[in-house]
């Protein structure tokens, strides 16, 4: 989550086209389009297979790699982490019919995403950069600057994922999951990814508006703005700029979980 003024959303956009540039080569060497785009979404309720056959779905082409049961918890949540580190708690892959996550599933592993030891060091390299370009400048220089900037970098964090994917999900009875599609070519994928800002699962299987993504962010945006940063920064525009761009990192990062199976596939392939 990116705190307030120009100079922060800026070198998070930087970040993001990081992102994008180490996903780019195995992006590149994806395969045509496949005659069926992403899988239809279905029903969890109903799944005539056994949650023993559930949790063994394996990402064809991967006979090497751990299969879905191993990347995935009982509860219905993932284990895996974006380029081995960052926490992808919330994604999984080639999981079409699962049950819908309680109330207190969500809560759980949104805490225990957004308190992440990777977390802090991220939240250290946000407040240098920011001390750096003395983005809101009300928190001034030196230690003290630099730990209200790290402060603020956490609580814009934490606050952000927690109302967009635990409360809201769970007053809207919406999924917060990221269900990869894996099916098509790139743009096909592309596409998909990008449209899961404004579309999501509801915990009765069906497609509906991500309520919970445009609003969660908007809310946090607010709170982030109008309460612990500088007076400076606490304006109207500033608020729906962060919004914004909160907004738009999300989108680039559905993207690169879409296609983060197949650049962990080519890495771990390297490897061998």
């Amino acid at each position: 989550m990116m705190g307030n003024g120009n100079g922060r959303a800026k070198y998070v956009l930087r970040t993001l086209m990081v992102m994008a540039l180490l996903a780019g080569p195995a992006l590149a060497q994806q395969p045509g389009a496949q005659p069926s785009g992403p899988a239809p979404e279905k029903t969890p309720f109903n799944d005539p297979q056994s949650n023993s056959e559930k949790k063994k779905i394996e990402t064809p082409g991967d006979k090497g790699n751990k299969s879905q049961d191993r990347q995935t918890d009982a509860s219905g949540t993932s284990k895996d982490r974006l380029f081995f580190t960052l926490p992808n708690f919330l994604t999984l892959e080639n999981a079409n019919q699962v049950p819908p996550l309680t109330a207190g599933q969500k809560f759980k592993v949104v805490a225990r995403s957004s308190f992440d030891y990777v977390q802090y060091p991220w939240y250290g390299f946000l407040a240098g950069i920011g001390q750096a370009e003395n983005s809101e400048a009300g928190y001034g220089q030196g230690a003290q600057g630099y730990g209200k900037r790290f402060g603020a970098a956490a609580a814009d964090g934490t606050i952000e994922n927690f109302m967009t994917s635990a409360v809201l999900p769970s007053l809207l009875r919406q999924d917060p999951r990221f269900f990869q599609s894996g099916h098509g070519g790139f743009r096909r994928r592309t596409w998909y990814a990008l449209t899961r800002i404004l579309v999501t699962r509801g915990d009765n299987g069906k497609s509906q508006f991500n309520y919970s993504e445009v609003f969660g962010s908007a809310f946090s945006a607010a709170v982030s703005t109008y309460s612990y940063h500088p007076h400076a920064d606490r304006r109207v525009g500033n608020t729906a700029k962060v919004w914004g761009t909160q907004v738009g990192y999300d989108s680039l990062t559905y993207v690169v979980k879409e296609f983060w199976p197949d650049i962990r596939r080519k890495l771990r392939k390297k490897k061998e």
